[in-house]
């Protein structure tokens, strides 16, 4: 990966408005009150393109990190001991697979869908990603959810 992912902890003031408006639609379509995009967006009164565009970017920080899911979706090379790698990463981290999902490889690359509970030891999880993402093989790592 060439490009570094990097995230920041913001105040809420700091925070542009129509990113504010992106997590409270999420939780409108999380929550089942609203079922529809559309929906979400009117109601909290921002387009849907800013919607798609930001969606996958904005969470709401949880100081309780203990016992939360990060599941993430990892495009990787079809090569002996890749996966076992990045497992052998969240192991040194101390966080809890709870799931693991690999699909067929197609043209040489495997999907990797990963759900890890963070623990009280878990070490810092921007660090994690940064060690799987940077590793050899590894094409793409995506933060899907954080419940």
């Amino acid at each position: 990966m060439s490009e570094k992912t990097r995230y920041y902890v913001l105040k809420q003031k700091a925070v542009p408005e129509v990113l504010l408006k992106v997590v409270e639609a999420k939780r409108l379509l999380e929550s089942g009150k609203i079922v529809s995009v559309q929906d979400a967006t009117e109601a909290v009164g921002i387009s849907r393109s800013s919607f798609y565009k930001y969606k996958d970017d904005i969470f709401p920080f949880h100081d309780n990190a203990k016992g939360r899911t990060i599941t993430m979706v990892i495009q990787l090379d079809d090569e002996p001991g890749l996966l076992s790698l990045v497992l052998k990463i969240v192991a040194e981290y101390q966080a809890n697979i709870l799931t693991i999902h690999q699909s067929i490889p197609v043209n040489g690359i495997a999907s990797l869908t990963l759900s890890v509970e963070v623990l009280a030891e878990t070490g810092d999880m921007q660090q994690m990603v940064d060690a799987i993402e940077h590793q050899q093989g590894i094409h793409y790592l995506k933060i899907l959810a954080r419940e």
